[in-house]
């Protein structure tokens, strides 16, 4: 990925609207609020695009690893974007880049990384990402980045 701070390096975007009790006592979003908005985008964008059953289906996507910088504030009451990009794609994990914006502005307030290990729901051991969701991820990766991994 070129510039993770930069709209252009996403092509997926989920507009968010902060709360009021996002901001902290020093008035801006509480940084563990951010990683909300990152797991809300992510599993938005499987569930409604890529079929992921959170309730019933026999394979979830676990969080093991997540990061985020923050490069300016964020405030109640406002509407974020959060840009999406898969950044590397294995077997069995998919680690996302994504990045929280002002409306319209250009550059990212945050940016941030998830990785996701999908795992049989009962036995919780790792397990081959579905087709449908890897063709769903594989168009999410970043063009600079558009690279197989084999984990």
């Amino acid at each position: 990925m070129s510039d993770p701070r930069s709209r252009d390096s996403y092509s997926n975007f989920s507009q968010i609207t902060t709360r009021w009790h996002d901001n902290d006592v020093y008035g801006h979003v509480n940084n563990v609020v951010y990683y909300s908005f990152f797991d809300s985008a992510v599993n938005s964008v499987l569930i409604k695009h890529g079929g992921l059953d959170i309730h019933a289906g026999s394979l979830i996507a676990l969080v093991v690893s997540s990061s985020c910088d923050y490069h300016a504030p964020v405030a109640f009451p406002q509407i974020v974007e959060v840009g999406l990009a898969v950044s590397q794609l294995g077997s069995s994990s998919v680690h996302y880049q994504l990045a929280l914006f002002q409306l319209g502005q250009t550059q990212a307030c945050a940016t941030g990384r998830v990785v996701h290990v999908f795992v049989d729901r009962e036995q919780r051991r790792p397990a081959q990402i579905p087709a449908h969701q890897r063709e769903l991820l594989s168009e999410l990766m970043c063009s600079a980045d558009n690279h197989q991994s084999g984990t």
